[in-house]
Formats: C-alpha cells, sequence, structure tokens
C-alpha cells in the first residue's frame, strides 16, 4: 500500500455521521447509507462498518470483499437518501433509478472500481474486506483502507441534521370544518345540517342568510 493514496485527514471525518457505501459485482453497481463506520485501527488503517442484510449492496460487498466509503455532508439532498437510504431489498438496483438525477453526474469511480459520491462528500475511502462477523440481522465488516481522501470541508451529516434541515417536514392535513356561515357577520354555526328556524346569535338574522362552508 502506498502511503501517498492514505490521506490521514480523511480519518477525522469518521467521528460520526452518515455513510454511503457503496459496492460493484463487475455487472452492477449499488449502493447503501448507514451510520455505522468506525475507525478500529491505524496501523494497518482498518475500518468496520455494519451493514443491514436485507439490501443488494450487502450481498455484493460479501461476494467481492471490496467496498467504498463516502461520508456524506450536510449539503447532500434529500434525492440521494431518498434512492439509497430508504429503500430495500435485495433485487433493487438503486444506481439505475438514479440516473435520471442530476446529481448522479457528481459519482466518481476510484482505482477500485466503485463508485464515490464526490460533491457531497467530504472523505471517502477505498477498502477491502479482511474478515467478518455475524451480527444477527447485520454483518460487521472489518476492512483494510487501501485509499484515503478528504475531499470537501463541509462539516458531515448526522441523524440529527438530517432530520432537522433535510428530511422533508410531513404537510399536516388541514382540519376541515363542516357547518354553516352567516353571510351578514361571519358567525359559523358547526354541524352537517343548519336547522330551518336557526337564529344568528350575533346579528340575529335566519337560516336564510347562512351558507355552507
Amino acid at each position: 500500500m502506498e502511503k501517498s493514496k492514505i490521506d490521514d485527514m480523511a480519518f477525522r471525518n469518521l467521528t460520526y455521521g452518515l455513510f454511503f457505501i457503496t459496492a460493484n459485482d463487475g455487472d452492477k453497481d449499488n449502493g447503501c447509507i448507514v451510520n455505522t463506520v468506525g475507525q478500529i485501527t491505524v496501523t494497518p488503517n482498518q475500518i468496520s462498518i455494519s451493514m443491514n442484510k436485507n439490501n443488494l449492496t450487502h450481498d455484493m460487498v460479501l461476494k467481492t470483499g471490496v467496498l467504498n466509503v463516502s461520508v456524506l455532508t450536510q449539503a447532500t439532498p434529500f434525492s440521494v437518501f431518498e434512492n439509497f437510504g430508504l429503500v430495500s431489498g435485495k433485487n433493487e438496483d438503486k444506481f439505475k433509478r438514479a440516473e435520471a438525477q442530476s446529481w448522479s453526474s457528481k459519482l466518481k469511480r476510484a482505482e477500485n472500481g466503485c463508485y464515490y459520491l464526490a460533491n457531497y462528500a467530504n472523505a471517502m475511502f477505498s477498502c477491502k474486506v479482511v474478515s467478518t462477523l455475524d451480527a444477527g440481522t447485520h454483518t460487521i465488516f472489518l476492512a483494510e483502507v487501501m485509499e484515503a481522501q478528504a475531499i470537501g470541508t463541509e462539516p458531515s451529516c448526522s441523524y440529527a441534521y438530517y432530520f432537522e434541515n433535510i428530511k422533508p417536514k410531513p404537510q399536516l392535513k388541514k382540519e376541515e370544518k363542516t357547518g354553516y356561515i352567516c353571510k351578514i357577520c361571519n358567525y359559523v354555526y358547526e354541524g352537517e345540517s343548519l336547522p330551518a328556524d336557526f337564529i344568528c346569535p350575533l346579528c340575529k338574522h335566519g337560516a336564510s342568510d347562512f351558507t355552507k362552508l
């Protein structure tokens, strides 16, 4: 391993955050987002990655033993999370759906053949798996870093930042009122039907001066 390929500054961005994991099986690319990547040792440079077994990226890494890690930044658009963080399934080709997104042009291939996210990451790591641990729903991969680059200064994106600033807020359905409004004074009578002999308590006009909301 050439020392020039390892930028020690890149490891500072592994402290916390969300990480874009990519793999290639020679025929297809795939990716997923995880929040469990950490440096284990410095000599050699090794990191651990925990991945849910229920996605194609996990299977590719298990098969090939090669992956890339991009440390996502606060500038990452929701489309990245929508394509790679919220979609699961063994047969899902996530890059295929991402081709129509403008950010897909920001992907670059490292020397190991796997993509990394050049514009929405502050560091990237090309890794070779050296051992695995079965952890039930997840597999923990211990990987040696073959290449490391610090590629930006934008702060890393944490789960808290993602939920507060990137994920769209749910649109609350406006409460629909049923009733009638007085055309004279705007008094609102709430109810499915207005009694024929109803008198407005404000302006004293009758039911004929009300209209349905």
